[in-house]
């Protein structure tokens, strides 16, 4: 019997429906034919086990009990998903193979692998990539099987985030909270990886709101006519320079009125020169089909649709009507293939969405954007509408505001380029620069398609005459323009969103900024409604009208904790470790351990002490490091007197001796290791090509360098 396993049941019932045979539905199952069942499970069946399923004097939450450090990693049935588990469990006692359909990503891996190890599985795995629910799809892509081990690193990388996550969650969550217990607070806080910076993303755009104090300031503006057109005026505004600096903001803003007067009387009445002249009608590009992050902006821009409700909505779309393609995407292009079912999937746009009909119609069906290809799709291709016809009219509000955000974006790609009329001109008066320019649209092409496009205009720039360099002008008059510094708008859900996905630009190292922008940023596609929908549960937002803000406990939580647990780095340093491992590079096992001595670290540095400890539960603070996988060693009793072991054991049995203080530290010496300033993890005596000097272990996430002073890190600078 070969046994097919899917994620959820819509895309069980559609690999059933693309199978030979007849179909004969039962509980949880459906079977086709003599030699197939379709089977599926609900999201994940198993969950890491809780901690008091491994001692139980975890169960209470006690300082003394941290960290918390399973040695042997276990998982249990998830209770509401039980049933279909043992389901599961009996087909596979009978499956001569099973096809692995899980979704096309990390964590749809896992869902099934785990599964399968769960009741140990010796048959054949094979593994399917489905996209799309259509029927067509459905049956090429079960024509194209592969072997499942060939994504045993992709299981891999989801397994160690799965981990990770429980880890780095569970101990901080416990020690916050304890620890301001202590401090006469009620109730839970929870750390996470990525829901506690996104928090720290609106405890900050709140602070920055509160303690913004106005500023006026001042904008020097020209009346100027050409010599030889002297009926086409034109104002433009002054450039500032660093002649003036000690006026200016950080944002190059003139804030002294006085220094605004001075400029005008400057120029006022004076002749000068065009220095730069630049016209041209820009083309800009279709944009392309949408991701699920660009979908939830769009949603929630245009409708004001939160996180949650547009991936709802579209999941209803996906599953339950089959309107559109998989939609937890993060990817914006489409197999070149697709291109070949242009001519269906317009017909359903057309039949589907009257409204849409004459954009149809003014599509042109032969005219190719760049969103076909194949190097730019990975497990996903973006989010557009399936060939099914099915009326609009059946679908909640919601559904049918997400269901023509996809069609629009799909059909832009079948419009001309938007061209733009752009303008420059610079002219300068003595010392001082005026720069003027002109906006507009010369044809909208794809852009008709924009629902702002139903709005008012946006208020153009007027033309400006065409000059070329070295023209003779005049300036006729002056005007100052006061205006007042503005503070940052709170986050609505369209701008956590993008601050979510475009999280690279509040970290300031260069190098972690890179890694951001190459991965999904905090969070992924399928994670990031149920992240903000968690911070809301849990007490830490509350949203005013349109607006997010942090509350007096969210504030609290943020304020207490240290950087490196509130900045998105972490996240960068995570995704980075788990494309290694995806890709086979990386080790589980060593980024495992390394976390754990960072969550060490960090409790520290909360206020955990470690010295009551019980040594045969978990590694000292002044604990050295395993050699071989670099994990803390605990102290054991053993037939021979104590000694150091391995935290990780069995998976690593490496031991090391105690010395006669009964302390070791990671270079052998009988002193404890030296904590890092910034981050407090352990710091590191290295010799570079200017001598020795101290490095911080926790590189890349802090790259703190100390000189050497004797043998010692030098740590005058920071006092």
């Amino acid at each position: 019997m070969r046994l097919y396993i899917a994620e959820k049941p819509s895309l069980g019932r559609a690999i059933a429906a693309a199978l030979p045979g007849p179909q004969r539905r039962g509980n949880g199952l459906i079977r086709c034919g003599d030699e197939a069942v379709v089977s599926w499970c609900v999201g994940h069946l198993l969950e890491p086990a809780e901690p008091g399923h491994y001692e139980p004097r975890w169960l209470r939450w006690r300082m003394e009990d941290l960290p918390i450090f399973p040695r042997q990693w276990e998982v249990t049935p998830k209770p509401k998903t039980e049933p279909q588990l043992r389901i599961l469990g009996q087909l596979l006692r009978e499956a001569s193979e099973v096809v692995h359909a899980g979704d096309p990503d990390r964590e749809g891996q896992l869902l099934v692998d785990e599964v399968l190890r769960f009741f140990k599985v010796t048959c054949p795995v094979r593994r399917v990539f489905i996209n799309d629910l259509n029927g067509e799809a459905v049956t090429k892509a079960l024509a194209n099987l592969h072997d499942n081990r060939e994504y045993r690193r992709l299981s891999y990388s989801a397994l160690a985030r799965q981990r990770a996550d429980w880890l780095y969650g569970m101990n901080l969550s416990r020690a916050c909270t304890l620890r301001y217990r202590q401090d006469g607070e009620r109730g839970v806080y929870s750390v996470g990886r990525v829901q506690t910076p996104v928090l720290g993303l609106v405890v900050q755009r709140d602070d920055q709101i509160r303690d913004f104090q106005p500023k006026p300031f001042f904008i020097p503006e020209a009346e100027i006519h050409p010599f030889e057109q002297s009926d086409q005026s034109f104002k433009a505004r002054w450039i500032p320079d660093e002649r003036y600096q000690a006026a200016l903001d950080e944002d190059n803003r003139l804030l002294e009125r006085e220094v605004a007067e001075q400029i005008c009387n400057d120029v006022r009445g004076q002749s000068g020169t065009v220095v730069e002249s630049r016209f041209r009608d820009r083309q800009e590009a279709p944009a392309l089909p949408l991701s699920l992050s660009v979908l939830q902006i769009e949603a929630a821009r245009h409708f004001h649709l939160s996180a949650q409700q547009t991936l709802d909505a579209a999941q209803n779309l996906y599953e339950k009507h089959r309107l559109i393609t998989y939609p937890r995407s993060d990817c914006r292009y489409l197999p070149e293939g697709h291109f070949a079912q242009r001519l269906g999937v317009l017909q359903a746009i057309r039949h589907n969405l009257p409204s849409l009909m004459p954009a149809v119609d003014g599509a042109d069906p032969d005219r190719r954007s760049d969103a076909w290809n194949d190097r730019k799709v990975d497990a996903h291709h973006a989010i557009i509408p399936s060939l099914r016809q099915l009326p609009a009219a059946k679908l909640s509000t919601a559904e049918q505001q997400v269901y023509e955000l996809v069609c629009r974006f799909y059909l832009m790609q079948f419009y001309p380029p938007a061209i733009h009329r752009e303008g420059k001109l610079v002219c300068r008066f003595g010392q001082h620069r005026f720069r003027a320019t002109e906006t507009g649209i010369v044809d909208a092409g794809w852009k008709k398609l924009e629902l702002r496009s139903r709005a008012a205009p946006e208020q153009e720039k007027p033309p400006l005459p065409r000059l070329m360099e070295e023209s003779r002008v005049q300036c006729r008059d002056t005007t100052i323009l006061e205006r007042t510094t503005q503070p940052p708008l709170p986050f609505t859900d369209a701008t956590l969103l993008s601050a979510m996905t475009g999280i690279a630009r509040f970290v300031k190292d260069t190098d972690l900024r890179k890694t951001l922008r190459e991965t999904d940023g905090l969070g992924t596609e399928a994670t990031r409604a149920a992240i903000i929908e968690t911070l809301f549960r849990r007490e830490y937002l509350i949203k005013e009208g349109r607006y997010i803000h942090a509350t007096e406990k969210g504030q609290s939580l943020i304020h207490r904790l240290p950087d490196t647990v509130v900045r998105p780095d972490m996240t960068a340093v995570w995704e980075s470790t788990l494309e290694t491992i995806r890709f086979g590079s990386g080790d589980p096992r060593e980024f495992i351990a390394r976390l754990q001595q960072q969550i060490i670290n960090l409790l520290g540095s909360l206020g955990v002490d470690f010295n009551t400890a019980a040594p045969a539960q978990k590694a000292s603070a002044r604990s050295p490091h395993c050699p071989q996988c670099r994990a803390p060693m605990r102290q054991r009793e053993g037939r021979y007197g104590p000694f150091w072991a391995c935290t990780r054991f069995p998976e690593c049995r490496v031991t090391r001796p105690i010395d006669q203080a009964g302390e070791a530290t990671t270079d052998g010496t009988s002193e404890p290791p030296i904590p890092c300033p910034k981050c407090h993890a352990p710091l590191k005596r290295l010799q570079g090509k200017r001598g020795w000097f101290w490095g911080c272990s926790n590189y890349p996430s802090c790259r703190l360098t100390l000189s050497d002073l004797n043998g010692r890190p030098d740590v005058t600078p920071l006092k």
